[in-house]
């Protein structure tokens, strides 16, 4: 019998073997046997084994380069071969399904990064999404994430410019500083939409001259006081795109912990607001479907008008 090397989810399994991505999750004894595929605020999602048995030794927490080898069976199983070091694990299966779980990412985030958290949060919001197209297809985004999904190849705004993780834990590459017409495109588009009249001017010329030097001159743009409107737009468009997905769920005193925590993050947002503050409430939270070490937290990402650019300045609770 032939490998269906075209099947869809073989291709995704093979890419995660070519990342040195091998994460399985237990129990091992049930039929089907999850594989970690891509995890992030908006989504959770699995490579199933289906008709699985495994044998030999899992090593769980594993943190080295797993060797993997797909062989046909006489039986017409597909066997998966895994090295961990010294101890190897054999999965035989009759199909590979995907497991997806979509959630609001809107109200999600993280604060890694100090200096205008607004447009980081905006960055990371823009990756998570074009991820999630990237790597399920176009078919889990709305329409309206699949145009915002534009701006992962619009340097001004991307991981270039305003990262959302310290630089170590991300690679920019030179294709990173490369806009795609559609980005730029996009970002006509919502310039427009708020009214950036000045904006827009500039990316025109932007499009015919988008050098790492003007690439820099647009991204300084979008602290501007001037400029708050396209921001603010985009950030609400974001929040509604997301809003279409369930939160996560958590429960007992994990999730009444969290509701104590998120309130008086509110309490406290309203104050600000009352005193004429712009202020985005984001939580993070942890994965529900795995276990994973980030610790919950709510931030209060709160702006005001400076001099010539946004004041932006961040509450976290509880507090550290």
């Amino acid at each position: 019998m032939k490998m269906q090397l075209d099947d869809l989810n073989l291709s995704r399994l093979y890419e995660l073997l070519d990342q040195d991505q091998f994460e399985l999750l237990p129990p091992f004894d049930t039929g089907r046997i999850r594989l970690v595929y891509l995890m992030n605020d908006a989504v959770e999602s699995f490579l199933v084994f289906e008709d699985a048995t495994l044998t030999g030794t899992y090593q769980e927490g594993f943190e080295g380069v797993p060797e993997a080898e797909l062989r046909l069976d006489e039986d017409g199983r597909y066997v998966l071969i895994v090295h961990q070091d010294k101890t190897v694990c054999t999965i035989f299966f009759r199909s590979l399904s995907l497991d997806v779980k979509l959630y609001d990412y809107g109200k999600t985030g993280h604060v890694w990064v100090k200096g205008h958290e607004e447009l980081r949060q905006l960055e990371y919001w823009i990756a998570i999404m074009n991820a999630k197209r990237v790597y399920l297809g176009e078919e889990y985004c709305s329409d309206e994430e699949r145009k915002l999904a534009e701006l992962a190849a619009f340097p001004p705004l991307n991981c270039c410019s305003y990262p959302a993780v310290p630089r170590k834990y991300e690679e920019v590459g030179p294709e990173s500083w490369i806009p795609s017409a559609e980005g730029i495109e996009t970002m006509r588009h919502f310039a427009e939409k708020a009214g950036d009249r000045s904006l827009v001017r500039k990316l025109k010329l932007y499009k015919h001259f988008h050098g790492r030097r003007n690439t820099k001159a647009l991204a300084r743009l979008f602290k501007r006081n001037s400029h708050t409107a396209v921001v603010r737009l985009l950030l609400e468009s974001v929040i509604r795109a997301a809003a279409a997905y369930p939160e996560r769920v958590f429960e007992g005193e994990e999730a009444a912990y969290f509701q104590r925590v998120t309130e008086r993050a509110e309490r406290r947002r309203e104050v600000l607001r009352k005193n004429g503050r712009t202020v985005y409430l984001i939580s993070q939270l942890p994965f529900v479907e795995v276990r994973d070490e980030v610790d919950f937290k709510v931030h209060l990402v709160i702006w005001e008008k400076g001099f010539r650019n946004r004041r932006v300045s961040v509450e976290t609770f509880p507090e550290t």
